[in-house]
């Protein structure tokens, strides 16, 4: 399962969130450490680029909050993002720079890398997206199995049982997820890969892949 390991997915450097991996094999394995971690990060922020909001919420100075956008803490938005009319940040939510949560769009304990972009009708709970990973129109994580059992992460060459109930989807660096989509529980994506429209995805897609149905995924060729 070396796909699935962190140094294999994320370029740490595009987070303000990169010290929450530290120590970690694999990216869910921060899932749980989130909100605890934006409290201690959010107390070390120059409050000359940052202001602290009621309920532990710190928000770029230059980052563009739509008056219609509601944002409960604990969340952390970095510099130059924008979050959209009627976005709705459940809590838990760390925001890259110059990333993009769009219209309806609703987070919850999630770490968006620099320059994500969810900006159309999206869910995206319980995950962790890359650098200038881009969910399409309507895409969401599904982040509890419908049999509530703890979630196993799957590929060919083997398992790994995760320990957790919610478990949304691990996005790698760069990954272009298509208009309507459900990553199913347990979904991790290789970095630069693309996901068909109207896909269900569920377990391990390798690394510059073009997703097409469970049965067709192909290499990418530049």
């Amino acid at each position: 399962m070396e796909q699935c390991k962190i140094t294999n997915l994320y370029n740490l450097s595009e987070t303000i969130a990169a010290a929450l991996f530290q120590g970690l094999v694999y990216p869910w394995e921060a899932l749980p450490e989130i909100s605890k971690f934006i409290c201690r990060l959010g107390e070390t922020l120059d409050k000359n680029k940052f202001e602290q909001r009621d309920g532990q919420v710190w928000v770029a100075k230059t980052a563009k909050v739509a008056p219609t956008a509601s944002i409960n803490g604990p969340a952390i938005i970095d510099e130059e993002a924008e979050i959209r009319h009627c976005a709705f940040i459940r809590g838990n939510a760390i925001v890259g720079k110059g990333a993009v949560v769009g219209n309806s769009t609703e987070l919850k304990n999630v770490v968006l890398f620099n320059k994500v972009q969810v900006p159309h009708y999206n869910y995206v709970g319980d995950a962790i997206l890359g650098y200038k990973a881009h969910m399409g129109a309507g895409s969401i994580t599904s982040n509890v199995k419908s049999d509530k059992t703890l979630v196993v992460v799957k590929s060919g060459d083997g398992e790994i049982a995760t320990g957790l109930k919610k478990f949304g989807a691990m996005l790698g660096d760069g990954v272009e997820v298509g208009c309507n989509s459900v990553l199913n529980p347990g979904t991790v994506i290789g970095p630069n890969s693309n996901i068909y429209p109207l896909s269900m995805v569920r377990g391990v897609v390798p690394a510059n892949s073009i997703y097409k149905t469970k049965n067709e995924i192909a290499e990418k060729h530049s």
